[in-house]
């Protein structure tokens, strides 16, 4: 059997990383797709347990790491403690996704390729309209930038139009996608990640 599609999920704390996860993970049983989740914090698995609680999987395919230290040096210098958790759960199931979240911030986080085989950045609005200008490696790096909460804009004097051509001007050949995950928008993510990794690997 082939070995599953590593995606990692990215993004400062509170841009909507957990909430993508779980808008996500009915679009992916509805194609029949099987997944299991990794999460990344530093003292705690509080993102696990409340994708484990929530309803949408099955807790035994989510996992908690607790990185202990920065998460960049989780999810880039050393990814060893999460591929040992994907080898554990690709032992004990059979699946065909397998989304690596985990926090840090946008100008220095980034994944390494020996961990995922394609990787999500997400930001918000609300924190600050500037951030794509600082041209953090999450920005610039991920292979597709999620700008989540577009319906705060309005709200938190940020923008959006601005965001727009920086986003353009830092990612001019890569993908970018402006959701409000609340309502929506995990739809035309799901559509990225099919185009890019879940049909052309399989």
């Amino acid at each position: 059997m082939a070995a599953p599609i590593r995606i990692g999920i990215g993004g400062p704390v509170g841009s909507g990383k957990t909430r993508l996860v779980e808008r996500l993970l009915p679009l992916f049983e509805e194609r029949g797709l099987r997944v299991a989740v990794i999460t990344n914090d530093l003292v705690t698995t509080e993102d696990a347990e409340r994708l484990q609680a929530g309803g949408l999987i099955d807790p035994a395919l989510v996992v908690g790491v607790e990185t202990g230290a920065c998460p960049h040096t989780a999810i880039r210098e050393d990814p060893s403690a999460n591929l040992d958790v994907v080898e554990q759960l690709e032992a004990a199931h059979e699946l065909d996704v397998v989304l690596i979240e985990s926090g840090g911030d946008n100008l220095a986080s980034t994944f390494s390729t020996d961990l995922v085989d394609h990787w999500l950045y997400v930001i918000d609005v609300a924190a600050g309209d500037d951030i794509p200008r600082k041209r953090g490696l999450g920005i610039v790096q991920a292979d597709l930038l999620v700008v989540n909460k577009v319906d705060l804009a309005p709200h938190v004097g940020a923008d959006l139009e601005r965001m727009r051509r920086d986003v353009a001007d830092v990612r001019p050949d890569r993908p970018t996608l402006f959701t409000d995950l609340r309502g929506g928008g995990a739809e035309a993510v799901l559509e990225h990640l099919q185009r890019a990794v879940l049909f052309t690997t399989a």
